[in-house]
This record gives structure tokens, C-alpha cells and sequence, in this order.
């Protein structure tokens, strides 16, 4: 029963009103801007399904990822700071407020307890027990690597606001999250929240938590607070979109960027690291923080191929980049761990 509850509800009532008149809802479900392959068809789907469960050993690391353990209740003021937890989780804390961004602490990025999604060994030192009180919590799409059923659950009585894309927030209602407490953006749709400014952008990817895919909302965000800008990139294949977003939005202080679990199978919806780099050109970051990596392995490549890549294209490009270890303390304006931690 729990596993069922996990995999959430798609939108109904006067969600699904609301949705049905985006400009981004067509044919019975979200679209993307340009025609979007997601994996070849159902004889494909079953040959990459068979290669995940049959992955080579250089997909996982050969030994326990080191970290940083960092007292998140009590970071320093000033500038903004940002701790990362591996894959897509992070945590800042901006202008004494604090912001965690899909939150994975379950161990696992699926609703089963399988091996090919279990958490490398020593990346999940971070629990829900060690966050502060969250005054905004936000979830970029419902994937299970992104929208984690046990964290959300335990994380609910510490958070005062929660933003998501349009129509995810069926899966929170169904949850019994309080909706009072829920902003569903669609994309260009803006949120002030505790002196923030969160704008829904557009990405190129999907959702979906069984096999239904697109009945809510995939996004990248831009969060912008009183002096800083961040922008908040969550999974995407690469796409003319970044320019766009850089075009209007930019510059950013600081691009998350996702790197990792690509295969040239959907480079529609995840990017190649190369790319990744050249997101953040687009886009106009002063600083690149490769994410999507490090923790969960949900693709073929070796485990620490996605940021050698990076590193490799950035050095190329002269692209500035940081490259903490999971826990290390990032300060924006002012400290960028470069550390090859990986490298074991």
C-alpha cells in the first residue's frame, strides 16, 4: 500500500481545469516546445530497461563517497549559501531564509528498494533530521529522483511553502499536504514568497511517476532574492531555451546545471555534459555548479564520467565552475570549492 501511495495521483477536479488551459497542455498532456523523442518506442524502452538492471560496474564508485558534514541549522550570514547533497538535492540559505531544492533523502530515486537506484555508499549522510526549518521547499517536477514520497512526508511539518510545477501538486494533495501551503507555477508564472521571487521557466523533459507520462508539469527556475540571482536548472535536454532564459533573466550568480544520466538514447531529455557547459554560457552564469550526478546511478556511463567531461568542456570554454563535496559549503560571491574529490 505504501508503494501505491507513493507513486502519487494525477490531477483531477479543478486542477485539471486549470491545466487544460495552459498554452503548454495539448493533446491530453504537457509538451514540450519542439517535438520531443523521450526513448525510441516500446521495443526500445524494454531494451534500455534491460541494460539498467544489467549496468557495468564503473556505474557505481569503487569506494564510499567522501563528505563534509556541515551544521545546516546554524550556517553563516552574509552572502548566500548553498549545501548540495548529491543528484539534484540541495539546500541555500539566502538573506537568513532557507530553500531546499528536491530533497532525496530516502536513500533510494525509485518506490522500489532496488539495487540499480539505491544511493552510492557515504552519499546519503544527510537526513531529514539535519535540516533547519524550511521556509520554502521546492519541487521542479515529479519524478521520483526529484519528488521523494518518505522526505516530503517527514519534511511537511517544518515547511512553510511549498513551489512546484503545474498539476504536481496532485501527488502532495493526494499525500495530504495542506494546499494552503502549495504554489503550482506553469511556465513565464511568477511567486513572491519571504522577499523571493521564483519565476517557472520552460525545460525540455517530461514527468511522470507510472506510466502515465505529462499530466503535470516539468520546469527550470529562476530565483531571484533582493542582490542575488540563481538560477535553478533541475533536468532538461539542451535546447534553445537556455539562451532565451539568459536573454531575459540574466545574469546569474550561480547556475545548477544537471550533468549526469545521459545516454545518447534520450539526449532529448537529459543533456550531455558538453552541453551543460554551454547551458551556462547561454544562460549567462558567472559560475557553473554541475548537479545530477554523484549519488544515484540511473543511466550507463561510469559514475565520475558526467563532471571530468564538464571539467574538461569548461576549461575549453573558460567557464567557471565549482565542484563541492557532498555537505562542503558553497558561498556564493565568495568561496567555490574546486577539489577533485571524485577522482579515488
Amino acid at each position: 500500500m505504501g508503494i501505491l501511495r507513493s507513486m502519487g495521483k494525477d490531477p483531477l477536479g479543478e486542477r485539471l481545469e486549470r491545466i487544460m488551459k495552459s498554452p503548454n497542455y495539448k493533446n491530453d498532456a504537457f509538451q514540450n516546445r519542439k517535438e520531443t523523442i523521450l526513448l525510441g518506442g516500446p521495443a526500445n524502452f524494454f531494451k534500455i530497461f534491460w541494460k539498467i538492471l544489467n549496468k557495468p560496474a564503473s556505474a557505481k564508485p569503487s569506494a564510499h563517497i567522501p563528505s563534509v558534514k556541515t551544521d545546516l541549522k546554524n550556517l553563516p550570514d552574509g552572502n548566500p549559501v548553498l549545501v548540495w547533497f548529491g543528484h539534484s538535492s540541495y539546500l541555500l540559505k539566502i538573506d537568513g531564509k532557507h530553500i531546499l531544492v528536491d530533497p532525496v533523502f530516502s536513500g533510494y530515486a525509485s518506490p522500489f528498494k532496488t539495487n540499480s537506484a539505491k544511493s552510492f555508499e557515504g552519499s546519503n549522510v544527510y537526513s531529514v533530521e539535519d535540516m533547519p526549518q524550511i521556509d520554502i521547499l521546492l519541487i521542479s517536477h515529479d519524478h521520483y529522483d526529484h519528488m521523494d514520497f518518505k522526505t516530503i512526508l517527514k519534511l511537511n511539518h517544518q515547511t512553510k511553502h511549498i513551489i512546484t510545477s503545474l498539476g504536481a501538486a496532485s501527488h502532495l494533495e493526494y499525500w495530504g499536504i495542506n494546499m494552503n501551503k502549495v504554489t503550482e507555477l506553469d511556465w513565464n508564472e511568477s511567486v513572491d514568497i519571504d522577499g523571493f521571487k521564483f519565476t517557472s521557466a520552460p525545460a525540455r523533459h517530461f514527468s511522470g511517476r507510472g506510466f502515465k507520462r505529462a499530466k503535470t508539469l516539468w520546469a527550470s527556475f529562476i530565483l531571484k532574492s533582493k542582490n542575488h540571482s540563481i538560477y535553478i536548472g533541475a533536468d532538461s535536454g539542451y535546447d534553445t531555451h537556455f539562451k532565451e532564459i539568459g536573454e531575459k533573466y540574466g545574469p546569474f550568480d550561480l547556475a545548477l546545471l544537471e550533468s549526469g544520466q545521459y545516454n545518447e538514447m534520450w539526449k532529448t531529455i537529459h543533456m550531455m555534459p558538453e552541453q551543460t557547459v554551454q547551458a551556462s554560457l547561454d544562460i549567462k552564469a558567472k559560475v557553473l555548479m554541475p548537479v545530477h550526478w554523484g549519488k544515484f546511478s540511473l543511466a550507463l556511463h561510469p559514475w565520475n564520467e558526467p563532471i571530468e567531461r564538464v571539467l574538461k568542456k569548461a576549461e575549453e570554454l573558460k567557464v567557471a565552475i565549482t565542484t563541492p563535496l557532498i555537505g562542503e559549503p558553497v558561498i556564493i560571491g565568495e568561496n567555490y570549492p574546486e577539489k577533485k574529490w571524485w577522482r579515488f
